[in-house]
């Protein structure tokens, strides 16, 4: 069976709450989101979070800041999002948190008359060696560690992003997250770049979506949910239902647990 899990949410600020809830569930896991002050690494209690564990019999995965930016033109930004994931590798290392999940930025964009200019696509040799840097320490960190770290699809990848993700999968620590949802919006336009790399894919962001409505209880939507739950079978990933409120949960746990994962 894959594994199934659900994020923390905004309803349910105590973590005990997210815990039972996802016991109660059946599910197998909670995502730490790291955008939210109360799981930032400085504030995580790894004590509390192991005897949650342990009371519920669940484990967690761990959902990097979105603005993470290990690319940024100023060293001492770039310094601080890598420091991060560090101080998180130690702590994921301490819950035994397989995953790390993260998005990769698309940095500042310049607005010209005719088209939108990507600082990153500009200057190609800072940002890829700022990648290459991102990736060793990161291989450093973890070593041998069962943690991987998985890039998610957001708002389209553009060429130079699909160049990072080559750089980072050099590594056998990093892999790839497919959010289902986010692809849907833009028109499926990330699923052939997360097929060319389908062996190291290892973790989803399962919501559904219609048109541009995203993160829809599943059952709720028109993508077809199905097509992506024998993809995770064959690349045993992990399952993150990520709907974003209690009732959407219990209603994607209700339609996932009516089908065969």
């Amino acid at each position: 069976m894959t594994d199934l899990g659900m994020p923390t949410l905004i309803e349910l600020p105590e973590m005990e709450d997210c815990a039972a809830l996802c016991a109660e569930l059946g599910l197998q896991f909670v995502e730490l989101n790291m955008n939210m002050p109360e799981y930032q690494a400085d504030r995580l209690d790894v004590n509390r979070l192991t005897k949650l564990s342990e009371k519920y019999g669940i484990y967690y995965t761990i959902h990097l800041d979105e603005n993470l930016n290990v690319s940024d033109f100023n060293r001492h930004v770039a310094d601080a999002y890598i420091n991060t994931v560090q101080e998180t590798i130690s702590i994921a290392r301490r819950l035994q948190a397989p995953v790390l999940n993260m998005h990769l930025s698309q940095g500042v964009y310049f607005t010209l008359p005719d088209r939108r200019v990507f600082l990153f696509e500009e200057y190609p040799d800072q940002y890829l060696e700022s990648i290459r840097l991102f990736r060793d320490i990161s291989e450093k960190m973890i070593a041998m560690g069962n943690i991987k770290i998985c890039v998610e699809n957001s708002g389209g990848y553009t060429s130079f992003q699909q160049r990072a993700i080559a750089l980072l999968l050099e590594s056998p620590v990093f892999a790839l997250t497919f959010d289902i949802g986010h692809n849907h919006c833009i028109g499926g336009a990330d699923e052939p770049v997360i097929l060319q790399h389908r062996d190291r894919l290892c973790h989803f962001h399962f919501h559904d979506a219609l048109d541009k409505k995203d993160h829809l209880p599943l059952g709720a939507g028109e993508i077809d949910l199905r097509k992506y739950l024998q993809m995770a079978k064959q690349t045993a990933s992990r399952i993150v239902l990520e709907t974003k409120t209690v009732s959407g949960l219990r209603e994607s746990v209700r339609w996932i647990k009516s089908h065969s994962v």
